[in-house]
């Protein structure tokens, strides 16, 4: 096992807390939510932080000695060199309209690199899952990015941040790609967007705006299926990262 590569308990860890928390998310579906604070263009639920509470707990429980970086805070030996990255619910306003596309995203990463990554979507119960150096696999089977090579046949993903400055530019980049793709989509979960490059049903995404946790798991599954996954730091704002990522096989940029 190199310097870089996970014990194999790290990827069962994620993946025992993933489910786990999706069967949280899965049993509050659809009911009334507590609102811990309602935005202009986000929300935070109350269980944002019992499902990150709650991983949290599973995760530290097997592996102490570890840190934990999540959107809702921090927990663990931030010293440590194992550091998990969770996002408890990717597509929090789709959950809280009832639109059933979001998910849980969990990833490690040891002295910077990321070693696992587990993205679960509990309402079709799909699990992407891989290891650094292995084989992604959607639901227990192998998968692969598309093979598609024409921008005219694929299907992109833009993401809309919120601010207006980066709402902005997402309407550019739009508006570049919506004539020359089959179709441009806004799906409102970035950590999907990457599984679903991963697997093949989206050809690219793109987005100006980001969080690490929005894509850390995401981006170990996209290059482990045989794609490309790019990243740069938001000038005006250094917590932010502008993301690009796709099959290889045709042009895509960020502007």
């Amino acid at each position: 096992m190199t310097d870089t590569q996970p014990n194999p308990a790290h990827l069962a860890a994620a993946i025992s807390a993933a489910r786990a928390a999706g069967q949280l998310l899965k049993s509050h579906f659809g009911r009334p939510l507590d609102v811990s604070e309602m935005l202009a263009h986000d929300i935070k639920l109350d269980l944002d932080t019992q499902c990150q509470e709650q991983i949290t707990e599973a995760l530290l429980k097997a592996f102490p000695e570890h840190a934990l970086y999540g959107e809702e805070g921090i927990a663990g030996n931030q010293d440590s060199e194992w550091q998990w990255i969770v996002d408890p619910i990717d597509g929090t306003v789709n959950y809280f309209y009832s639109i059933p596309h979001f998910c849980i995203s969990i990833a490690l990463r040891h002295k910077g690199v990321i070693v696992v990554g587990v993205i679960y979507d509990p309402m079709r119960d799909e699990l992407w899952e891989v290891e650094r150096g292995g084989t992604p696999k959607l639901n227990g089977q192998p998968m692969s990015v598309s093979r598609r090579e024409k921008l005219s046949d694929a299907i992109v993903s833009v993401g809309m941040s919120k601010s207006p400055d980066v709402a902005k530019q997402a309407t550019v980049i739009l508006e570049k790609y919506v004539h020359r793709v089959r179709k441009c989509r806004l799906m409102g979960s970035a950590a999907l967007d990457l599984a679903y490059v991963a697997c093949g049903r989206l050809d690219a995404y793109i987005e100006q705006s980001v969080n690490l946790w929005d894509v850390a798991a995401g981006q170990l599954l996209v290059e482990s299926a045989g794609g490309r996954f790019e990243s740069v730091p938001r000038q005006d704002n250094p917590d932010k990262i502008s993301v690009r990522a796709w099959n290889g096989r045709m042009d895509i940029c960020l502007e």
